[in-house]
């Protein structure tokens, strides 16, 4: 769809590229907030409503960026910010590029590369939120790259979510997210696998959920505890439970009696008979902390 009549070369403050669920929301927010945006999809299509509500639509990438000093990208992987961005390098220099889309720490540090090659002041944030959330006030988005850049757009990000600035490195934004994401999916996964094996005595996932859940809620209470033993780096300290008393080989037994595949708790199981057998056997459950910080090495 392209730009309506009457408004052929408006300027806007922001270019969005990608109008997914989250791009879209992204542009929508800043709309309500009485934003001048402009949108590009590589799927034409996607924005009737968008266009409907004031935002400019264009058909190209080169459009949409030279339309805005600010142009954030909400693409799908590392390989389409590459493709996207990179025949469009010279119109880039001189802007400011926000990096939203989901990468690794090093990728990201390879787009601020990239970025710096070619003029380009850059930002990468990581989102902490669903789609939903944008807007309301219960999201997160971490950045990292350019202070100055951050500092300049601070009021047009915190209209989407709570606002974090993690330093010059641009891989340390994505890397927070990254490290936040692992620790939510793994206990998915854990709920998953509890729900399977009491599903074998006829309970159902929402009983199992009824239980879970303020269980869970209140064992995140031991997380500042074990920060703090993590930080002070003694795994001695009188009162943590030990790697011994923490052994999960019942657990593991169970579950395979039960039929369902253990691989979940195994891998803790793996992580903590992996210190036990190099002697730390009666220190804290925290020093599993350490062999994964060393990949593994005893």
């Amino acid at each position: 769809m392209n730009q309506p009549a009457g408004k052929p070369h408006q300027l806007t403050e922001v270019s969005v590229l990608g109008l997914g669920a989250m791009g879209s929301v992204l542009a929508s927010t800043l709309l309500d907030a009485g934003r001048s945006v402009t949108v590009w999809n590589r799927t034409p299509g996607r924005a009737p409503e968008l266009a409907a509500r004031g935002a400019r639509v264009v058909d190209s990438v080169r459009a949409a960026v030279t339309a805005s000093p600010v142009v954030v990208a909400c693409l799908l992987d590392h390989s389409s910010v590459q493709a996207t961005l990179g025949p469009v390098a010279d119109a880039l220099r001189g802007r400011t590029l926000v990096n939203v889309t989901t990468t690794t720490p090093n990728e990201s540090r390879a787009l601020a590369s990239w970025a710096a090659d070619h003029g380009i002041d850059h930002l990468d944030g990581a989102i902490m939120a669903v789609p939903a959330m944008i807007g309301s006030g219960t999201g997160q988005i971490f950045y990292s790259g350019s202070r100055a850049a951050y500092d300049r757009l601070q009021p047009t990000f915190d209209l989407w979510a709570a606002s974090e600035f993690h330093g010059a490195d641009a891989g340390r934004a994505a890397l927070v997210d990254l490290a936040m994401l692992s620790g939510m999916y793994q206990m998915f996964t854990g709920f998953f696998h509890g729900a399977a094996m009491v599903a074998a005595m006829g309970m159902s996932a929402p009983e199992f959920a009824a239980r879970q859940a303020p269980f869970l809620a209140a064992m995140t209470q031991e997380l500042a505890a074990y920060a703090k033993v993590i930080e002070g780096g003694d795994y001695t300290v009188p009162g943590q439970q030990s790697l011994h008393f923490s052994d999960l080989s019942h657990l593991v037994q169970a579950s395979a009696e039960e039929g369902v595949d253990p691989a979940p708790i195994a891998a803790v199981q793996t992580l903590i008979s992996r210190e036990i057998a190099a002697g730390r056997g009666e220190e804290g459950l925290a020093r599993v902390y350490e062999g994964l910080r060393a990949g593994g090495a005893a």
